[in-house]
C-alpha cells in the first residue's frame, strides 16, 4: 500500500477542534498529551487514518503539524506563539560581530530543552517510555532566524560569517538530535510523518530555504553541513518543499539519502530517475486542496504518482492544509491513492488464467 499522511495547519485545527498553539501546545506536558489524542482521534474520525479508539502516548513533541522551533530558541531567538498559527521564530537579525561570538549552547541547561528533558524523565517514570521527537529544521533556515534576510549577501559576500553560522546551528542540531535519539529512538518524526512509511530512524534535515538559492552556491556554502549531519545523523533524508528539487540532484546524491520529500512543482519523473534509491514523498499543494474542485485534486494525485513510475518507495502527502479546506478534497486525495494502489494491483499481479 502507498501510505498517505495528512497534516493540517494550526488553523484547521482551531477552526475545526479549538486548539490553541500557544505555549502550552508544546511546552506543558498535560496539554500537549491531550491535544496529540483529540488530533489523532479526529484524523481517524474525519478520514481513517491510524486507531479507531487511541489511548494517550507520552509525546514530548506533537506528531500533527509542521514547523520547528526549538533549534532557533536554543540559539536566543524569541519565539512567537498564538492560538491559530504554528510558533514563529522572529528572525532576530544579530549583526556580524554578534554571529561571530555565538556558540553552540549546553542543550540540557537552555530553554526549551531543559524544560523539556524534564518531561521526559517524568514521562518515562508515569508511562515507562518516551515517543516522538523535536522539528529540528536544518541549517540553511536555522540560520536564517538568526541572522535575517541578510544571510543572503552573506552567502555571497561573508564566508567567514556563515561558515561560524552554520557550523554553530550544525552542532547544535546534531547534539539535539542524538539527544533525542537516546530517548526515543526517533529524530524527525514531527518534521515529517511520512518517515514511519520508510524507516522511522531516520534523520530528516529541513532544506525549505534550499530552493531560493542556485545548486552551486548550495554545494560552495551549505553543502559540507549537510554532509555533516548526514555523517553524525545516519541513516539519512531531507525534506525539499521546493518546486526544483531535480535542480539539486548532484549535490544530494552525494549524499546517502533514505528518504527524500518531492516538493509539489518537482518533476516526479525525473525524481524517479535522479533517486532510484530513496524513499520519495510526493508532496501535493494546499492551496490546490483549498481551491480546487475533488476531480482536480484527484487527477493531479495520479498524475504524480504514475509521472512517479512506482508503487513502491513512495509515498504521497499534504502538508499545512488551510482551514478552509473541504473534507471532500481530503478525500479525493485518499481515493485518488487507493484506486492507483489497486490499479497497481492488478497490473502487477494478474488473474491466473
Amino acid at each position: 500500500m502507498i501510505p498517505v499522511n495528512l497534516v493540517f495547519s494550526p488553523d484547521w485545527w482551531n477552526r475545526r477542534r479549538g486548539i490553541s498553539f500557544e505555549e502550552p501546545f508544546y511546552l506543558d506536558l498535560e496539554t500537549r498529551i491531550a491535544n496529540d489524542l483529540l488530533m489523532r482521534r479526529t484524523l481517524h474520525d474525519l478520514f481513517g487514518i491510524g486507531a479507531p479508539d487511541p489511548k494517550p502516548c507520552p509525546v514530548i513533541g506533537s506528531r500533527h503539524i509542521a514547523g520547528g522551533f526549538v533549534i532557533p530558541a536554543l540559539l536566543g531567538v524569541h519565539i512567537r506563539f498564538t492560538p491559530g498559527q504554528a510558533a514563529w521564530p522572529v528572525p532576530a537579525n544579530l549583526d556580524r560581530d554578534s554571529i561571530l561570538r555565538l556558540r553552540a549552547p549546553d542543550v540540557a541547561r537552555t530553554w526549551p530543552m531543559n524544560l523539556l528533558l524534564a518531561q521526559m524523565d517524568t514521562l518515562e517514570s508515569s508511562y515507562g517510555y518516551v515517543a516522538g521527537d523535536l522539528n529540528t529544521g536544518g541549517v540553511f533556515n536555522s540560520a536564517m532566524e538568526v541572522r535575517g534576510n541578510d544571510l543572503f549577501c552573506d552567502l555571497k559576500e561573508d564566508p567567514e560569517l556563515t561558515d561560524h553560522l552554520f557550523a554553530v546551528v550544525a552542532e547544535t542540531i546534531v547534539n539535539v538530535s542524538r539527544c533525542l535519539r537516546r530517548r526515543t529512538g526517533t529524530t524527525s518524526i514531527a518534521v515529517n510523518r511520512s518517515i514511519l512509511s520508510a524507516d522511522p530512524s531516520i534523520h530528516l534535515t529541513s532544506n525549505c530555504s534550499v530552493s531560493m538559492i542556485s545548486p552551486k552556491l548550495y554545494e560552495t556554502r551549505i553543502l559540507p553541513y549537510d554532509l555533516l549531519l548526514a555523517r553524525d545523523l545516519p541513516p539519512f533524508g531531507i525534506h525539499h518543499c521546493g518546486g526544483n528539487l531535480q535542480k539539486y540532484a548532484e549535490q544530494y546524491n552525494r549524499m546517502d539519502l533514505r528518504f527524500l520529500d518531492v516538493g509539489f512543482g518537482s518533476d516526479p519523473a525525473r525524481c524517479g530517475r535522479l533517486f532510484p534509491s530513496a524513499f520519495l514523498n510526493l508532496r501535493m499543494s494546499p492551496v490546490h486542496l483549498l481551491e480546487h474542485s475533488e476531480n482536480q485534486v484527484y487527477t493531479e494525485v495520479q498524475d504524480a504518482l504514475k509521472a512517479c513510475g512506482r508503487t513502491a518507495n513512495v509515498g504521497v502527502c499534504c502538508i499545512n492544509m488551510d482551514g478552509m479546506t473541504p473534507d471532500g478534497n481530503v478525500h479525493a486525495m485518499l481515493r485518488a491513492v487507493s484506486d492507483f494502489d489497486a490499479e497497481a494491483g492488478r497490473v502487477e499481479h494478474p488473474p491466473a488464467p
